[in-house]
C-alpha cells in the first residue's frame, strides 16, 4: 500500500516546493519579505559592511556609532512579549521588528522616531545595524535607514553571532518602548 501512495506524496512535495519558489522574496520596494533567516549578500548599496574588528575600531571613534539591534520580538495587544531572553552588544538600542520587509505606518514611525532621537536628527551620525548571522532583518533596516537619508550607515552582517564568537561581552536587552 505504501508504494501506491508514494507518487501522490512525491507530487504533494513537488507542489509545496513550487509554491515556495513562486512566493516572492522581495517587496516591490526591494525589501526582503520572507525567509529572513537565510544566507545574505556580501554587500549592500548605501552601506559599508563591517566585521567584528572593524566594528571595534568604529566604536573607538568620536562620535561613536549608534548601535541598532533589529532582532524580532513577539508583539501582542500593544506590547512586546518576553518569550525568551535576548542579549545585544553593550550600548545598543533594540528596535525590535523594524527589520521586517513590510512595516505598517506605526512600525515605520517607531523606527523613524527612534533613529531621529538616537542621532539628535543628525543624518550623518554613524549608525550600525545588526541582528544575527544570515539574517535579512538587519539588511532591511540598513536599506530603510539609507532611504531615510542617513549617510553613514554600517551593516554588521554577522551580528550578535560574530560578536559572541569573538567572546566579547553582551548585555541583557529590552526593546525600546513603542511610543
Amino acid at each position: 500500500m505504501l508504494p501506491a501512495r508514494l507518487p501522490l506524496l512525491a507530487l504533494l512535495c513537488l507542489l509545496c516546493v513550487n509554491a515556495q519558489a513562486d512566493s516572492p522574496l522581495f517587496s516591490a520596494d526591494g525589501y526582503r519579505i520572507s525567509l529572513y533567516r537565510s544566507p545574505t549578500p556580501d554587500q549592500l548599496p548605501g552601506a559599508a559592511v563591517v566585521d567584528t574588528p572593524a566594528l571595534q575600531t568604529l566604536l573607538e571613534q568620536t562620535p561613536a556609532p549608534v548601535l541598532i539591534d533589529v532582532y524580532r520580538r513577539p508583539w501582542l495587544q500593544g506590547r512586546f512579549i518576553e518569550d525568551q531572553p535576548h542579549a545585544n552588544l553593550p550600548g545598543s538600542h533594540w528596535l525590535a521588528n523594524t527589520g521586517d520587509g513590510d512595516l505598517t505606518p506605526e512600525w515605520q514611525g517607531y523606527f523613524v522616531r527612534h533613529l531621529y532621537k538616537f542621532t539628535d536628527g543628525d543624518l550623518a551620525r554613524p549608525l550600525v545595524f545588526y541582528c544575527r548571522a544570515d539574517c535579512w532583518l538587519s539588511w532591511n533596516a540598513v536599506k530603510r535607514a539609507a532611504n531615510l537619508g542617513y549617510t553613514s550607515v554600517y551593516w554588521y552582517r554577522d551580528g550578535l553571532d560574530a560578536w559572541e564568537a569573538a567572546q566579547l561581552p553582551v548585555t541583557a536587552a529590552t526593546p525600546e518602548p513603542f511610543q
